[in-house]
């Protein structure tokens, strides 16, 4: 456990190999993976202008070697371009129908993940929540941190939720000491102590830990290599960069916002606070959530996306 537990790597390479050794051994007793040390050891790390990085041995584990060359070069080139040909300043005004289109389009790409929860609200089983909520360390335009995202919506989680942009004067480095290098998602979990990387890895601990014997609903995983990419490029680079104007000091209190990985208007919100490096409390609900009702008790309607600041003194409907 001590090996995902996010120690810093740079100790040579026999505590590098170690390190392999110990992700080896706990990935093979959690999820049955194969693994062999010169996997671990061969392991390429695609970084991008964005300062995104993306493991090619993700894409390997869900395609095959013969994809994954292309799909990870095709990564690699992505960003970058989309941050040339992006809007610019996220402070400017925007033209709104183009952004409801955009993302609208993008929701309709990722039909049906990250829309509904596997947890009937009308169900005698209540959901019950984790003791302390899971650290999820992210960025929105990345196809792997929405993968992550979608599986949180269908297990009806609370999460704390750390952007982190390229540029980020906060989060980035948190994620540097917890896990020894920049690559998202990573994740953290309080109640259990245990932290990883690769999204697909996530994915299947959130629902052995906390699915109450579900899984994730069919081609979550898979179909991130087919359209995962399209919400990043339809969306044009938002959510991705740290905005120079922002507040380099977090708010006293996170914020709290209740919404769902696929709805577009909730994505818009998501890339505000990505963009401001803002660490939010995510609560989802999706289609059938227990959280339904707890919103429509505190604001009296079911709309989301929904935004409450502590700091201040009126809560926000988008």
């Amino acid at each position: 456990m001590e090996g995902l537990g996010g120690q810093v790597e740079g100790g040579g390479h026999e505590k590098k190999r170690e390190r392999a050794r110990m992700i080896c051994k706990w990935r093979k007793k959690r999820f049955g993976a194969r693994c062999s040390l010169n996997q671990e050891k061969e392991e390429k790390i695609s970084r991008d202008e964005n300062g995104a990085q993306f493991a090619s041995k993700e894409i390997d584990a869900d395609l095959g070697n013969g994809f994954s060359n292309s799909s990870t070069s095709f990564l690699t080139f992505l960003c970058p371009l989309l941050k040339l040909f992006s809007a610019g300043d996220p402070s400017r005004e925007r033209n709104y129908l183009l952004e409801e289109t955009t993302s609208s389009l993008a929701s309709l790409a990722r039909l049906p993940w990250g829309s509904r929860s596997q947890f009937n609200s009308l169900s005698s089983q209540k959901k019950v929540d984790p003791p302390l909520r899971l650290q999820l360390f992210e960025f929105e335009a990345c196809p792997f941190c929405r993968r992550v995202r979608e599986a949180i919506t269908e297990l009806d989680l609370s999460v704390e939720i750390y952007p982190c942009p390229k540029g980020s004067v906060r989060h980035r480095e948190m994620v540097r000491r917890l896990g020894g290098r920049e690559q998202f998602p990573f994740l953290f979990d309080p109640n259990t102590g245990i932290s990883m990387y690769e999204s697909s890895d996530i994915v299947k601990y959130l629902f052995q830990q906390y699915g109450e014997e579900r899984s994730p609903s069919f081609g979550l995983l898979e179909s991130t290599l087919v359209t995962g990419w399209v919400p990043t490029l339809l969306r044009a680079g938002r959510g991705m960069t740290f905005w120079d104007n922002s507040t380099k000091e977090p708010p006293p209190r996170k914020l709290e916002l209740f919404s769902f990985e696929n709805n577009p208007y909730a994505r818009i919100v998501r890339e505000a606070l990505c963009e401001l490096e803002l660490p939010y409390i995510l609560q989802s609900v999706g289609e059938g959530s227990g959280r339904t009702k707890q919103l429509l008790d505190m604001c009296g309607s079911e709309q989301v996306p929904h935004l409450v600041d502590p700091n201040t003194v009126q809560p926000l409907v988008m």
